[in-house]
């Protein structure tokens, strides 16, 4: 299989790594410094494009892809305001999108026990529940688009909480999520339910780049050939 890779920070370079560990190429790399290459024939000719850059860039290298007829697979948070935009497109135009927050296995797991979790306490209103969430200190965006996934979980499954907040519970159906930013923590996402007499927790601790490097080249495979808006549910049935 082809690959353009958008963005040739560390995921892009792990993302390379493991993608020619499992016998694809590397058509083109796009990153600040030759946005051009976007019009390239080599670009053109990818089967699909991985893309992990920043919120502010995000939507319009989607744009590029599409105008071109590539595939995305996308893990950037922060620009999904315009989410809708593209599920359109998708939708009414033919084109291929795969999204995930975060595309470790073991993190979209993690997104399937939380929502578990999440029906058997909407039932014992003793339990108050509290986000978590610790990522290194070149993430951008906060709450990370891994803890907002799941306070959605949280919120769809807890009649007695509406919405998620940053930091702080403004009333008592909030969700505060506490986003911390130190070191090069790779990701850390705990959901906390506690009562008077007792606390449980869930936690998931990323060792590293490259489960989640793994599950973006994993989401290329499945997307290329496909056609509309893709995620993890679709890769993995959960």
């Amino acid at each position: 299989m082809k690959i353009a890779l958008i963005g040739y920070g560390k995921m892009g370079k792990t993302i390379e790594q493991i993608a020619l560990s499992r016998g694809h190429e590397i058509v083109s790399i796009i990153d600040v410094n030759n946005p051009e290459d976007f019009e390239s024939e080599a670009f053109r000719s990818a089967d699909v494009a991985i893309e992990f850059t920043t919120p502010a860039t995000a939507f319009n290298n989607y744009m590029k892809c599409f105008a071109v007829n590539v595939p995305v697979v996308s893990g950037t948070t922060g620009w999904l305001d315009r989410l809708g935009e593209i599920k359109s497109m998708c939708e009414n135009e033919g084109k291929t999108f795969f999204y995930a927050s975060n595309f470790s296995i073991g993190v979209n797991i993690f997104f399937a026990m939380n929502k578990y979790l999440a029906k058997i306490m909407n039932n014992f209103p003793a339990y108050d529940v509290k986000m978590t969430e610790v990522h290194h200190i070149h993430k951008l965006d906060a709450p990370s688009g891994t803890a907002i996934t799941l306070a959605e979980g949280i919120i769809e499954n807890i009649d007695r909480k509406d919405r998620w907040t940053l930091e702080t519970a403004e009333k008592a159906t909030d969700l505060p999520i506490h986003a911390i930013r130190e070191g090069e923590v790779p990701g850390i996402h705990e959901i906390i339910y506690e009562s008077d007499v007792d606390t449980i927790s869930i936690k998931h601790d990323a060792k590293s780049r490259a489960g989640f490097a793994l599950g973006a080249v994993v989401a290329a495979e499945f997307t290329a050939g496909k056609k509309g808006f893709l995620g993890m549910n679709d890769l993995f049935h959960f």
